[in-house]
């Protein structure tokens, strides 16, 4: 049987985007000799006879896939995911698919409620949102589920009914593979979890991380650590007011981290000033992290990979949306471990 080539195949085959192969199918836009030359020897190669539906879909109907996420300029773990928006605009904004961002603050459930709610009224075709807050991503599902709009998750999984799917990690198995490298470094010890800058009680992500890590321990059933978790805010202070350093200096046994967010860089940098003797492990290739983490202050990062969520979670309703592709229940991206060793390799 001959072989049905798609544009997504002839775009690998030219070494270019999705976008630049249907400027040339359909002759507009601008795109450069080299590129339609390769294009063009491919197609007369493969003898490719366009998909009329494809080929008129801009024409027919525009589809707009909104992402809601946290705002970049107070969180840079979420700058790479308007790198993915740009990329993907480039693949199927031609095609027929716009996208529009929504962003709201991600330490107020209510900034989230009120942006998501705002943008829900706009009635678009597709939601990728990024749910902090469990209770409040609840009820921006039923709310979509009763207008039949697609939403779908990245970056937090919330196990209900109403999510088209999850784009992310396994948040509990990257718990354990947190609890694992600290094991391996430290052999015995108090062991902090520590939660920065977030509301723990409705941060699910968090949690999820936490119960991994907690699970890791419970299931080799040893005596050796002692394991305790401590909620910071953005100053840095206790929910009961004391300071970092009174409780580090409490707790002279504490000899590991595990940071469940991409703050891990606020308590290396507590372990640079204070020469305190810890192993840390936490996450994300933030620019903070990375200094820290060449500088020996921070062990292992795990490498959450905002912009393929974000990228991989648009392109998924895109392709439900052009050519009726299924949406999966989840889509499990690697869980990557990040030593001052290997950092180089994941950076553009």
């Amino acid at each position: 049987m001959t072989k049905k080539y798609t544009i997504k195949d002839i775009a690998e085959m030219a070494g270019v985007s999705k976008g630049t192969v249907d400027r040339v199918l359909h002759n507009r836009g601008k795109v450069s000799d080299s590129a339609k030359e390769k294009i063009t020897k491919i197609l007369e190669e493969i003898n490719f006879k366009p998909n009329p539906i494809a080929k008129n879909l801009k024409n027919n109907k525009i589809y707009r896939i909104c992402i809601l996420f946290p705002e970049s300029h107070k969180d840079s773990y979420w700058v790479p995911c308007l790198d993915a928006i740009t990329e993907f605009e480039e693949n199927y904004q031609s095609l027929g698919v716009k996208t529009e961002q929504y962003r709201y603050n991600s330490s107020s459930p209510q900034s989230f409620k009120e942006t998501a709610l705002s943008l829900i009224s706009t009635e678009p075709d597709a939601i990728l949102m990024a749910p902090l807050f469990f209770n409040e991503a609840q009820a921006v599902s039923k709310l979509c589920h009763d207008k039949n709009i697609i939403i779908s998750t990245f970056n937090n999984i919330i196990r209900k009914e109403g999510f088209s799917n999850y784009i992310g990690q396994d948040l509990f198995q990257s718990g354990r593979i947190a609890a694992k490298l600290l094991d391996t470094l430290l052999g015995q010890g108090h062991i902090a979890i520590i939660h920065v800058d977030e509301i723990v009680q409705n941060a699910t992500h968090m949690q999820q991380k936490e119960r991994g890590f907690k699970s890791y321990f419970e299931d080799k059933n040893s005596s050796s650590y002692k394991i305790s978790t401590i909620n910071l805010d953005k100053n840095l202070n206790f929910e009961n007011e004391e300071s970092l350093e009174a409780y580090f200096n409490n707790h002279e046994d504490i000899n590991g981290v595990f940071v469940t967010t991409s703050k891990t860089y606020k308590i290396a940098e507590f372990k640079k000033t204070y020469q305190k003797n810890l192993k840390i492990v936490g996450y994300d290739l933030v620019d903070k992290n990375i200094t820290l983490l060449k500088e020996g202050y921070i062990d292992f990062l795990i490498n959450q990979n905002p912009k393929q969520q974000a990228f991989v979670g648009l392109s998924t309703l895109a392709e439900h949306l052009l050519f009726d592709k299924d949406i999966p229940k989840s889509i499990l991206l690697p869980i990557d471990i990040i030593n001052s060793e290997n950092f180089q390799q994941y950076l553009e």
